[in-house]
C-alpha cells in the first residue's frame, strides 16, 4: 500500500510539473512588463492557448490525494485562467487566489498568483503590496520557486519605475538562493544596459545565455548587442552565428548586429 501511495504521489508531482511547463515553457516573468514584446505574434498566441487547453485537460484528469495537492491544483487552474488573457477569467482566478489567502494568509503561491492577476488586470499598486508581503517572509525550500518568481516580478515593477537599487537587492536575493536563475542575470544585464555600462551588461547577459543553455534567441541578441557596444566584435559575431544556427528565422540579429560587427572588424 505504501509503495502504491508513493507511486500515486510521484505521478501527481509529474503532472503538476507538466502543467507548469505548459503554462510557462520559456520561464518568463508572468505579469512582468520589462521584457514584454510590443509585437503581437498571432502564431505564438495560438500556441499559448493550445498549451492552456492541454494544461486544463491534465488538471481535470487529476484526482488529488491530499489537501495540499488540491490547493496546488486550484492555483494552477487560476494560472490557466490568467493565461487565457480573458478579463473575466483573470478576475475569477484572482477570486480563487484570494479565497486561499483568506484562510492561509502566508500562502506564498496564492499571494504570488494574486499579484500576477493584479498585474494582468492593470492594478500594479495592489500587485506590489502582495509581492512586498512575500519579500518580507522567511524563505523556505518548499516554496522556493514561488519566492523566486515573486522577487523577479517585484524587481520588474521596480525597474519599470527606474528604482534600480531596489530591483538589484531582489535580484541578488534570487541569485543567493539560485545561482543559475537566468532571469535574474538577464534583469541585471538590462539594468546595466540602461545605465550604458555595456561591459557589465555583457557579463550579466553571458550568465543569462549560459544558464538558458545557449538557446534563448532574445538573450543571445542582447548579449551580442552589448558585445557590439563594448567593441567585442569577434564575440558578437560568434553569438550571432549560434543564434542563427538554432533560429534561422531570426534575421533581426543578422541585420542589426552581425553585419555591423563584421564592418567594424574590416575597418
Amino acid at each position: 500500500k505504501q509503495w502504491y501511495q508513493r507511486r500515486v504521489r510521484g505521478g501527481e508531482k509529474a503532472v503538476l510539473k507538466m502543467v507548469g511547463i505548459c503554462l510557462n515553457p520559456d520561464m518568463d516573468t508572468i505579469g512582468g512588463e520589462v521584457f514584454q514584446s510590443s509585437e503581437s505574434d498571432a502564431e505564438r498566441r495560438d500556441n499559448e492557448l493550445l498549451a492552456v487547453k492541454a494544461a486544463d485537460k491534465l488538471l481535470q484528469d487529476l484526482r488529488p490525494t491530499s489537501a495540499q495537492t488540491a490547493v496546488r491544483v486550484k492555483i494552477l487552474e487560476g494560472y490557466c485562467g490568467l493565461n487565457s488573457l480573458n478579463k473575466q477569467n483573470a478576475e475569477r482566478a484572482l477570486e480563487s487566489f484570494m479565497e486561499i489567502v483568506a484562510t492561509q494568509s502566508d500562502h506564498v503561491p496564492a499571494l504570488l498568483g494574486s499579484a500576477v492577476a493584479f498585474m494582468l488586470l492593470k492594478q500594479a499598486p495592489k500587485a506590489r503590496n502582495q509581492l512586498k508581503r512575500i519579500s518580507k517572509m522567511s524563505w523556505n525550500p518548499l516554496d522556493a520557486e514561488e519566492f523566486e518568481k515573486a522577487w523577479l516580478l517585484l524587481a520588474d515593477i521596480y525597474i519599470m519605475s527606474s528604482k534600480f537599487d531596489l530591483a538589484q537587492d531582489l535580484l541578488k536575493k534570487c541569485l543567493q538562493h539560485n545561482q543559475s536563475c537566468f532571469k535574474a542575470w538577464e534583469y541585471q544585464g538590462y539594468i546595466h544596459e540602461k545605465e550604458s555600462s555595456y561591459k557589465d551588461a555583457a557579463l550579466n547577459y553571458e550568465k543569462a545565455w549560459q544558464f538558458s543553455n545557449f538557446t534563448n534567441p532574445t538573450i543571445g541578441f542582447k548579449l551580442a548587442f552589448n558585445y557590439l557596444k563594448a567593441k567585442r566584435f569577434v564575440d558578437a559575431i560568434e553569438v550571432c552565428h549560434k543564434v542563427l544556427q538554432a533560429h534561422p528565422q531570426y534575421p533581426k540579429i543578422r541585420k542589426d548586429i552581425l553585419e555591423k560587427a563584421r564592418a567594424n572588424i574590416r575597418v
